[in-house]
């Protein structure tokens, strides 16, 4: 592999982490249509913006772990580009400059239509993506990164989608919003279930190098299950919704990832582990809009 080439920087984008930044948007999204208040050059843009977020967040957790020195040759996880010289450290600088900076431009519009919510939550959701890895205090390295994944990833973003289209907001929403947040600590806790040894060797307190690896199994077990939880809220919520109960069919996805986790996977076998509660994500994602629609 070439230095700076194509497949260096999908790999540093971290693909599988992805669903975490389209699901919230795209159940908003479905939410604002329900309610005849969708607005579809804001969803496309809030779209932009969440994936710009996401990706800058991974290329900046891939130069700034190279930088403080939590990337070591015992990494089970994907090769760090940065690490590996794949890219220099100016080029990955640039793009995390190019990724945050197209996803504020994003959100100039969005701040147009929906005013002074949108410029809060966007100005805050750039900043906790730099500092989730950089500063004197990143949030990865001090136990806290599974909140900010959670609010930033689950109902701020969902909410956000929303109020950016509806102008309006809704109890439900913020309800729905609990799911992908859900998922969002789940893939979380997978990376760092996977990394829990590496990150203790460097001195990286992740909430699972704090409380242990068994705690880490049952936290992600309970992300799972707050997901599966969401539906039936929000049918009590709004009986006539009674279709979003067919995202519980995602349960027979999520059941190889779980059997995984709670069987003791450990090292790269959670690489698989990861792909697959992504893949459930999007499941849950489509079928959640497909149930809130009928």
């Amino acid at each position: 592999m070439r230095q700076n080439s194509l497949s260096a920087w999908a790999l540093a984008a971290r693909p599988k982490t992805l669903p975490a930044a389209i699901s919230p948007v795209v159940m908003g999204t479905a939410m604002a249509f329900a309610d005849e208040s969708v607005h579809w050059l804001t969803a496309f843009l809030a779209m932009i913006g969440a994936l710009m977020i996401q990706i800058g967040t991974n290329l900046a957790n891939d130069y700034f772990d190279y930088k403080k020195g939590k990337d070591t040759h015992q990494r089970l996880g994907p090769m760090r580009v940065t690490q590996a010289g794949l890219v220099s450290d100016r080029g990955m600088r640039i793009a995390i400059s190019l990724a945050f900076g197209v996803a504020f431009l994003a959100g100039i519009f969005l701040v147009y239509r929906a005013g002074w919510p949108i410029v809060i939550i966007g100005l805050l959701s750039l900043l906790f993506g730099v500092l989730y890895t950089a500063g004197p205090f990143p949030l990865a390295y001090i136990g806290i990164a599974d909140i900010f994944a959670f609010l930033f990833f689950g109902p701020i973003a969902l909410a956000g989608t929303y109020y950016a289209q509806a102008l309006t907001m809704d109890a439900s929403v913020l309800i729905a919003g609990l799911a992908p947040g859900c998922f969002s600590v789940a893939l979380l806790t997978v990376n760092n279930l996977r990394d829990v040894d590496e990150d203790r060797g460097t001195r990286k307190k992740t909430l699972i190098v704090r409380m242990g690896k068994t705690y880490g199994r049952y936290q992600y077990l309970a992300s799972i299950t707050g997901a599966a939880i969401i539906p039936f809220v929000l049918w009590y919520m709004e009986p006539e919704r009674v279709g979003v109960l067919g995202t519980l069919l995602m349960v027979i996805f999520a059941v190889p990832a779980v059997r995984g986790i709670m069987g003791g996977a450990t090292g790269r076998e959670l690489n698989h582990t990861l792909a697959l509660t992504g893949r459930t994500q999007l499941i849950y994602t489509l079928l959640f809009m497909a149930g809130w629609l009928l």
